[in-house]
């Protein structure tokens, strides 16, 4: 009986031992992303999945709701370790540099902050009935809009309304953005304007059931919003037969080089491995390329950019 127990009492630690080198090779990585009701949310959740599935369970990412960028990139003072947080490059820049919602911050800790890879742009779309006969942004004067309200994409919309001439000489519907699909199909609104990463759900909506235009901007228009390219397939949508090429706000996967180089280097390369397992269930995946790097500000993390020498994917100077 003496021999039975101590076997059991060996086989217990030896079980221990084992659950115990489990634990320190699992790299835990919190992530913040955005409103739980939000397509970034989304997002973030399927990210972790890919991560847990494409690390064979070494890496498991905790995903933590956020009301926005603003907070994700603040946050970044003081969180320690592994915290990845996704914000427009820009909001970045501005707290490098203690301007906007960060003056008075202490710059030296946002100059921790460092890129990991590009997710699903804020991507705008000027969605137009067929039957309006309006192909360009000059032919929208007179025609009833529906832009929402306090998203960005109603801001946006509004400003590039300014930007090319239409302030005061289009119809603003009154309404908010979940009412856009039906408003366009019964013909109360001539098109609407949305923003969020494509393909848009809202907009497959409503090509599906309505003939549908969506505008693009030309290069000087572009230029005028100063925002990022983005082109978007032809075919992406219903009845759509050439490429749209509109503006878009970028969206970027930071850490701050409290995450060491090996786990920085894990989540970038399992990001891009599992990247197209992540499409086919959700679309906006298949929009992000390499290609969208090159929309990045500042500095990559040490650990993405050994990935991305691996592979060969073009970095310039000013982000290493």
């Amino acid at each position: 009986m003496k021999i039975l127990r101590t076997l059991g009492v060996i086989a217990a630690g030896m079980m221990a031992l084992s659950v115990a080198n489990a634990a320190q090779a699992e790299t835990r990585v919190t992530l913040k992303s955005a409103k739980a009701a939000s397509s970034y949310y989304q997002m973030a959740a399927q990210f972790a999945e890919a991560m847990k599935t494409g690390t064979d369970g070494d890496i498991i990412v905790t995903v933590e709701e956020s009301q926005g960028s603003v907070q994700n990139v603040m946050e970044a003072m003081v969180r320690p370790g592994n915290y990845v947080f996704t914000s427009p490059p820009g909001l970045v820049s501005l707290a490098q540099n203690g301007k906007g919602p960060f003056d008075g911050r202490p710059t030296e800790k946002f100059a921790e902050v460092h890129a990991l890879f590009p997710i699903p742009s804020l991507t705008m779309h000027f969605v137009m009935r067929a039957d309006s006969g309006a192909t360009s942004f000059a032919d929208l004067e007179g025609k009833t809009i529906l832009l929402g309200k306090g998203s960005f994409g109603a801001r946006e919309g509004e400003k590039y309304l300014q930007l090319f001439g239409l302030e005061g000489k289009v119809d603003l519907a009154d309404a908010e953005l979940s009412n856009a699909v039906a408003a366009l199909k019964n013909g109360q609104i001539d098109g609407f304007v949305t923003a969020g990463s494509w393909p848009a759900p809202n907009v497959i909506e409503a090509a599906a059931g309505t003939d549908v235009i969506v505008l693009s901007l030309s290069e000087d228009q572009l230029a005028e919003t100063k925002r990022d390219k983005t082109v978007i397939p032809a075919g992406t949508y219903n009845g759509q037969e050439e490429d749209i090429t509109t503006a878009s706000l970028s969206v970027v996967a930071f850490a701050t080089t409290q995450m060491d180089a090996d786990t920085a280097y894990a989540l970038t390369k399992t990001f891009w491995e599992q990247k197209a397992k992540m499409g086919e269930s959700s679309s906006w995946w298949n929009g992000v390329n390499p290609e969208m790097l090159a929309n990045i500000t500042g500095k990559m993390h040490p650990g993405a950019l050994r990935y991305y020498d691996e592979v060969g994917f073009s970095i310039r100077d000013d982000q290493r």
